[in-house]
């Protein structure tokens, strides 16, 4: 199906669903969502054309992506905050600390933070490679890596410690921070005495 799009200058061009669909696929690891979709007016019925056709695949619930788009581990971490369908959601807690290799931590899961609200995604539902949380983050505390949403490197120590993980590792992900000038030494002494009360 061809639709007709304006260019920056004003001027038509036919361009196919496809077109359109990889064009967001380029900045999110070749995934693309109902909600794309939608928002570029696409009916998700296409989505499920190009799946017949073999033109898209189905990753998991309300998310497809382009087979030639090469896999990789990053890209399964973008499928990990797609999933949630939230515009809010957010790479947090082991997950991100691992993405900034901060410690020496090796997730077996992957975090994903989205908004509290009142009816939580059943549990069921939640794939086995996903852990969910929920925390109303403020816009300071969002961060991009790597193109994909993230905590922020202050607000994945502090998830640690609330989650009250191994302190170890916690500490060296604070030193580590510290070091690299990815939070203030103010910040490095506030966590390491919220860690030491954590663990007293």
């Amino acid at each position: 199906m061809t639709r007709q799009k304006h260019t920056e200058n004003g001027t038509l061009l036919s361009v196919t669903i496809r077109e359109e669909l990889w064009e967001v696929a380029l900045d999110q690891y070749g995934y693309v969502t109902t909600a794309d979709a939608h928002r570029l007016g696409i009916p998700t019925g296409e989505l499920r054309k190009l799946r017949y056709r073999k033109k898209l695949i189905h990753a998991s619930q309300g998310v497809f992506r382009f087979p030639e788009y090469p896999v990789s581990p990053r890209g399964q971490l973008m499928e990990a905050v797609l999933w949630t369908r939230d515009p809010l959601a957010v790479l947090s807690h082991d997950t991100a600390l691992d993405v900034y290799d901060l410690s020496d931590i090796n997730p077996n899961v992957i975090h994903v933070t989205v908004p509290k609200r009142e009816k939580p995604i059943r549990r069921k539902t939640i794939p086995a490679e996903y852990m969910l949380h929920y925390e109303n983050l403020r816009p300071e505390q969002r961060y991009y890596w790597e193109q994909i949403p993230c905590v922020t490197v202050e607000t994945a120590i502090n998830q640690e410690i609330e989650s009250r993980q191994r302190p170890d590792l916690i500490a060296q992900a604070i030193e580590q921070a510290a070091g690299q000038g990815l939070i203030n030494q103010d910040t490095a002494k506030r966590q390491r005495q919220r860690l030491k009360e954590a663990f007293s």
